[in-house]
């Protein structure tokens, strides 16, 4: 056989073999890539249960950091701590729960901060230890200071409540004691030509009605600026008024009442010396009136006058 011919025949022989080779290849990375893949979802698998179990281990660590923030802010506040930290950080937790209640699946990233969130939970629930220590030692030297004290933390806080009641009603006294007085109080009838009468008055001798008072000394109370209120009432109880000269209303006893006339002072505890012009525009009906005198909402003084 010539030598050409036997180029022919090794020529296919050659070819058939390289594509052996090919799908021995090719099997071989199908059969890697399979194990690939199946390692992968072995490891993915098992990679989700370890973040399942991490997740419900974290859910179960907030759980028990819940209830024990719960007494430990229960604790506090009845030993008069303050709780507004506590108070922040349950409304956390509670938000953190409710989210782990809501996530489907977990990561590495959400594990992470949940570990990170529940050590920091547990370093404030243990400060807290010491701080409910501290109190109650507190607690436990106050109530040594005074033998008459040997009821529990509730008498404790129902003496605190008494103090409160003591210190408001001391206040209530204060305010009583710096109400301020009118004191003098003499009322004029004005005639048209200016001369000034007292007692009975008459219709032809009462162009205005002039009020003149001094306000008493007080000590105890404030320097400051006052709206002093004059009230004119007649026998039927209706009070003078006219929107007009400078009349208004204001609140007494609860309720919105008008006032004939009012001013502005300063009082400075000098025994100052007040006068009020009102002008009516009218003739009064007989009979006895009452002036009061009134500013923040009290009673001042008050006198009477007669109209014939």
């Amino acid at each position: 056989m010539s030598d050409s011919a036997k180029e022919v025949i090794q020529e296919p022989k050659q070819k058939g073999s390289n594509k052996s080779i090919y799908f021995i290849v090719l099997g071989i990375l199908v059969v890697l890539l399979v194990i690939k893949v199946v390692l992968d979802q072995k490891e993915k698998a098992e990679l989700t249960d370890f973040y399942t179990t991490e997740l419900e281990a974290s859910q179960q660590k907030l759980d028990k950091i819940s209830e024990e923030l719960a007494q430990k802010i229960h604790d506090i506040d009845s030993l008069g701590g303050d709780v507004t930290e506590l108070l922040a950080t349950q409304k956390e937790i509670e938000k953190e729960r409710k989210q782990l209640q809501d996530t489907r699946q977990a990561n590495r990233q959400l594990i992470g901060r949940l570990r990170r969130k529940t050590d920091g939970y547990q370093e404030l629930l243990k400060e807290k230890d010491k701080e409910i220590t501290r109190l109650t030692k507190l607690s436990e030297e106050l109530l040594a200071e005074n033998t008459n004290l040997k009821e529990d933390k509730n008498e404790l806080n129902r003496s605190i409540v008494s103090l409160n009641e003591n210190k408001k009603q001391l206040e209530d006294k204060v305010a009583v004691a710096s109400r301020l007085k009118a004191e003098g109080i003499h009322i004029y009838a004005v005639a048209k030509n200016g001369k000034e009468r007292k007692s009975i008055f008459k219709n032809r001798h009462l162009k205005q009605l002039k009020v003149v008072f001094n306000i008493a000394k007080n000590d105890v109370a404030p320097l400051e600026g006052k709206e002093i209120i004059i009230r004119i009432i007649d026998k039927n109880g209706q009070v003078v008024f006219d929107i007009n000269k400078g009349s208004g209303s204001f609140m007494l006893d609860g309720k919105e009442t008008f006032y004939t006339a009012s001013k502005d002072v300063l009082f400075d505890n000098s025994n100052q010396q007040l006068s009020f012009v009102y002008d009516k525009g009218s003739d009064y009906d007989s009979g006895v009136y009452k002036m009061e005198v009134f500013t923040d909402g009290y009673l001042m003084g008050a006198e009477t006058f007669t109209v014939k």
